[in-house]
């Protein structure tokens, strides 16, 4: 395999050498479980990669969501450019699971659109996988739930050699059955198309495509090509093609797997008799029969992942295959933003469950739908054997399991954690005026955290009667909005923003200098101690940042935070007089965020959509109308994920699109 090699223009600095030296040794060693803790701003990207270089093993990094997911994608990629560096998320621009309401006698139907740029990332990685080492996979918690296992998805390969025999017809089936589809007249993704003696195949997960070239039953050549312009890129003298879906059974398993499912709806419809479900006993008699019928004929049936346990000869109870097991057994896995990501991983199963066990009970799916399922958390624990958790704030889950706690304090900027100053509630209006116009006064800008979004307009209409220019954001503020007035404030549009949750995982502002924290001592989600760290370190950006508490008393939350913050400024001090540091704030370029993306379209956002659009005639008004609707469901996805600016840059090119512009 290519040996991971990290790319960038800097070295390792301040104590990013003894945390990446520390996390190595400890994963050379054998240590189950080890804690990155690094303040924000401190730099824990780049040491994952260096750790990844020093110990040369395939990593798996999990983030909570897809934003941020996509963001660590695109670092590793640009820090790994020689390896394989994958993406994989959940395929769905739109997603609406099979469930049953019993108190409304509701069944829904499983709607779904699969965002097929995404899907080809995801079996990018499993062939990835599959060929070699030097492998890093970001995910989501995508990964814990079920795909075909590694050993199927090995075997149901088929390859073709340059000399070698290959009968055509055979190989047309054999394609078949990895569910590429046959279309001679246009090559899309996922598909193949024969043209005399000449077979194309546009792999599933990949962006050029195979054309074999026959003499008879012999393989006379093959060359990789680009299916837009046909240009062909290489020669190659052997090319292996991969399942086209991540849930592939052969033909043999299949029907194998038949009598199992015949003999447990026997069972079943006999349960739901006896119990006097008849209503229950028929419906799950004809649906799961239809299925059985689809299965004997064609192989697949819709919803076919429900019978996924018999098809994969599973016992009842036992996990799926998850994207884990395609790893070799000394995989490292990181677990990013492990205080949010990990209690997102073990709350999966419990929810998956719920819905399911509604559908089994009123006869809409067969109890080994039920093994359809996420990995529990114990699951998952078992089959990751070193874990590294990256936290600002780890919690005492990850603290108690790591056999180290490695910390990162100091910023390569020099920049220290802001000073805390706690004040009296009593005249904090006033107090908070006096310092937003300080801030005015060099420039800089002020944000202010309350607790409900009506103190949040509240708070925001008096400042504004005061001729200050402040802004607010809460849930009920247009999402695709807030990425502007981030944008608005940065540029000085606006001096002020108000909100409820402003300083979350992500968002980077420079210049703001002054946070104040209202109702800091109340108890609760949003004053807990690491919410209070996070937004702390939210104000690291500014070397005369600071981070006023307005409270009546100490809470222990906030006592917590202070020390924390304290302990940590004390070393970043000592460490910027050792070394003779000045810090200096950042200077980030502010740029128009919605015009760089419409810029950046071109790579993945673009491709996703010219894909969509390609599939649209925007001549006929119910294609017209149906590319629209398609275009709004992923615009709302994207704001749901947070991905505002994605969102945004959806939403002008359904304006283009309403208004007659291609």
């Amino acid at each position: 395999m290519k040996p991971f090699k990290v790319v960038a223009p800097f070295e390792p600095a301040g104590d990013q050498p003894e945390a990446i030296a520390a996390l190595a040794a400890g994963i050379k060693a054998g240590d189950r479980f080890q804690t990155l803790k690094g303040v924000t701003g401190s730099g824990k990207t780049f040491t994952m990669a260096k750790v990844i270089e020093s110990v040369q093993k395939p990593t798996l990094i999990v983030s909570h969501n897809k934003t941020l997911s996509a963001q660590l994608f695109r670092e590793f990629k640009d820090f790994f450019p020689d390896n394989a560096v994958e993406y994989f998320v959940s395929y769905y621009d739109y997603y609406q699971p099979e469930a049953y309401v019993p108190t409304r006698d509701l069944y829904i139907e499983k709607d779904a659109d699969i965002n097929q740029e995404i899907e080809r990332h995801r079996l990018s990685a499993t062939r990835s996988l599959m060929e070699r080492r030097d492998v890093i996979i970001v995910a989501t918690v995508s990964c814990i739930y079920g795909l075909a296992t590694p050993e199927v998805y090995r075997e149901m390969k088929v390859d073709a050699a340059v000399g070698g025999e290959l009968d055509s017809e055979a190989f047309k089936r054999e394609l078949i059955s990895l569910q590429y589809e046959r279309n001679d007249a246009v090559l899309d993704r996922g598909r193949f198309r024969v043209r005399g003696d000449v077979i194309e195949v546009y792999p599933a997960y990949a962006k050029e495509a195979y054309r074999i070239e026959l003499d008879f039953d012999t393989v006379k050549r093959i060359r990789r090509f680009d299916p837009v312009s046909g240009n062909v890129i290489e020669e190659l003298d052997a090319a292996v093609i991969y399942p086209a879906k991540q849930f592939v059974m052969p033909e043999t398993m299949v029907q194998r797997a038949l009598s199992g499912i015949k003999a447990e709806l026997a069972e079943r419809y006999e349960e739901l008799m006896v119990a006097k479900k008849l209503v229950e006993a028929q419906r799950l008699k004809t649906r799961v029969e239809y299925d059985i019928e689809l299965l004997e004929e064609m192989g697949y049936c819709p919803g076919i992942e429900n019978y996924s346990g018999p098809l994969s000869g599973r016992a009842r109870g036992q996990r799926p295959s998850v994207l884990l097991d395609y790893f070799p057994d000394d995989f490292l896995t990181f677990i990013d933003e492990s205080h949010v990501s990990l209690p997102q991983i073990g709350a999966m199963y419990a929810g998956d469950r719920s819905r399911k066990q509604n559908l089994v009970d009123y006869g809409f799916r067969l109890p080994c739908a039920m093994d359809n399922r996420p990995l529990k958390f114990d699951e998952f624990e078992s089959l990751t054997k070193r874990v590294v958790y990256v936290s600002a704030t780890p919690s005492a889950l990850e603290t108690n399991k790591s056999a180290r706690i490695v910390e990162q304090l100091i910023r390569p900027t020099g920049l220290v954690d802001p000073e805390i100053i706690v004040r009296p509630s009593e005249g904090q209006m006033e107090d908070i005026y006096a310092e937003i116009k300080k801030r005015i006064a060099v420039g800089e800008r002020s944000l202010i955290l309350t607790l409900t979004k009506r103190m949040a307009e509240e708070l925001s209409e008096y400042l504004s009667s005061l001729s200050l220019k402040v802004r607010y954001i809460h849930s009920e503020v247009e999402t695709i909005e807030r990425v502007e007035i981030l944008t608005q404030l940065r540029t000085g549009e606006y001096d002020v923003l108000v909100g409820i949750n402003l300083l979350r995982e992500g968002i980077d502002l420079p210049e703001v200098s002054f946070i104040a924290i209202l109702d800091a001592d109340k108890i609760g989600f949003l004053r807990s101690a690491t919410s209070l760290v996070q937004i702390i370190g939210r104000a690291a950006r500014n070397a005369a940042g600071i981070v006023v508490m307005y409270a009546d008393r100490m809470s222990d939350a906030m006592r917590i935070a202070i020390d924390e913050t304290n302990r940590r400024r004390a070393v970043q001090q000592a460490y910027n007089e050792t070394h003779g540091i000045t810090p200096t704030t950042v200077k980030k370029a502010i740029h128009d965020i919605l015009q760089r993306h419409k810029e950046e379209k071109s790579e993945a956002l673009g491709t996703e959509l010219e894909t969509i659009k390609g599939a649209y005639n925007l001549l006929v008004p119910e294609q017209k109308n149906a590319l629209v609707r398609r275009l709004e469901r992923e615009m709302l996805e994207k704001a749901k994920n947070l991905d505002f600016e994605a969102a945004a840059v959806l939403r002008d090119e359904i304006e283009r699109i309403k208004g007659g512009e291609s």
